[in-house]
């Protein structure tokens, strides 16, 4: 082919690209310019949507700390920059005031904004899709009846080419339509309810699944864990992986409606979870997420017993008395309200010292619990010990309390200590 049939061709496609983003531009300019939605409900249709949006978390993406509610500006960490929460008050210009119910549902659903716009699967729609249409109706008509706040969305710090949403199209093509399977076995309706509250509602996996290169979350290992979204790590959820760690169905319910179990305190993101949407749901959706988590026929919960303390390993010993014993008690058996117990204690026990190396290097904040509960803040050791000595006790604590007797190594702990470093 010739040069010159080559320019022709190549100011062709440009020519297109320029017309086809004029048309979507105008398209956008004229939704945008549509008239508000006035929406009529009944009480009971705008209560039951207050309980769905705490039952699906719709504050912890889009009510910033110290904001108004739904008003959005929160950031969302992402491995291709930092996506921030929309403002889904009904605000006609910076809000979803000119949605219809219709809109509403196939935004959230299937990823699309009423102007025709991709939106960043960060809106777990992929999760969303198979919500009953009359939930997204009562959640619309909720919102739709909140105070009005107008407050334009933060720009988005996703780099090139991903900030090109057009590309959002090729991803739900290989990726949105994919079916979530079941992380356990049951036909109970009280399985059943659950699944619906974990898989669709609760979202779930979207923290608690392993993800692809992508982005996208892994359906064939659904709550198998994931410890590429944050500085802590989200724990597998399955029915094994929980069962390993000593959780039972009445441990389960007692954290995700208080926050607090004999051998957990929620912490970090788990922290807002139960404080925005866990702690408001009625005892029989925590007893069927429970249900669903486990299974009908769930696992023998593992129990722990105490390990006696290796002389072997008196330095990391050593540090404990002089840095954590002070809180969480010479034997591990914690403080009320002050500190939780380590003996025994889930994140000890689990298979990968991660969440435990980070808290022993940044510390954690006060804990607000559901109610009168509070622990207090843990002061991070990261300037006072080297990354020997960081996985020495964090190796000692897993043995002596968690009955982890893997070795850690401290290539994970200067890992960890970069990546904060990186962060900041």
């Amino acid at each position: 082919m010739s040069k010159r049939r080559w320019k022709r061709l190549i100011l062709w496609a440009l020519l297109i690209a320029l017309v086809w983003l004029a048309v979507d531009a105008l398209i956008g300019w004229w939704y945008r310019r549509g008239p508000a939605v006035q929406v009529t409900a009944t009480p009971a249709q705008i209560e039951r949507g207050k309980y769905l949006v705490a039952a699906a978390d719709c504050a912890a993406c889009h009510t910033a700390d110290g904001g108004a509610p739904f008003a959005g500006g929160v950031p969302l960490a992402s491995p291709f920059g930092v996506i921030h929460g929309t403002n889904i008050t009904p605000d006609a210009d910076s809000g979803i005031g000119r949605y219809s119910a219709d809109d509403f549902f196939h935004a959230i659903t299937r990823g699309e904004a009423r102007d025709g716009h991709q939106l960043y699967p960060a809106m777990p729609y992929v999760s969303y899709k198979t919500l009953e249409r009359a939930d997204s109706d009562a959640i619309y008509a909720y919102l739709m009846t909140r105070p009005a706040v107008k407050q334009h969305n933060l720009a988005n710090g996703v780099g090139f080419p991903f900030n090109i949403r057009t590309g959002i199209h090729a991803w739900n093509l290989l990726f949105a339509g994919a079916q979530a399977r079941p992380a356990s076995q049951g036909q109970s309706p009280a399985w059943k309810r659950g699944e619906y509250l974990v898989e669709t509602l609760g979202h779930c996996g979207e923290c608690h699944s392993p993800r692809g290169w992508l982005g996208q979350v892994d359906r064939a290992r659904p709550l198998a864990g994931n410890d590429a979204l944050g500085r802590f790590a989200a724990p597998a959820l399955t029915p094994q992986a929980l069962a390993a760690r000593g959780w039972d169905r009445a441990g389960l319910q007692a954290y995700l409606a208080g926050g607090v179990a004999k051998h957990a305190v929620a912490s970090d993101e788990m922290l807002k979870v139960v404080n925005l949407s866990t702690r408001w749901l009625s005892a029989q959706d925590i007893d069927a997420i429970a249900t669903y988590l486990l299974g009908d026929a769930p696992p023998a919960a593992v129990a722990w017993t105490a390990a006696a303390a290796n002389g072997g390993d008196a330095p990391a010993q050593s540090h404990y008395f002089a840095l954590c014993a002070g809180c969480h008690g010479r034997d591990g058996q914690g403080v009320p309200h002050v500190a939780p117990a380590l003996a025994g204690n889930t994140g000890v026990r689990d298979r990968d010292a991660h969440n435990l190396i980070v808290a022993i290097l940044d510390g954690l904040p006060e804990h607000d619990l559901p109610g009168l509960e509070r622990m207090q803040e843990m002061p991070g050791f990261a300037d006072q010990l080297d990354d020997r000595d960081v996985a020495a006790l964090a190796q000692w604590l897993r043995g002596r309390y968690g009955g982890q007797n893997a070795a850690v190594d401290p290539a994970q702990v200067r890992r960890l200590r970069e990546a904060a470093g990186a962060k900041h």
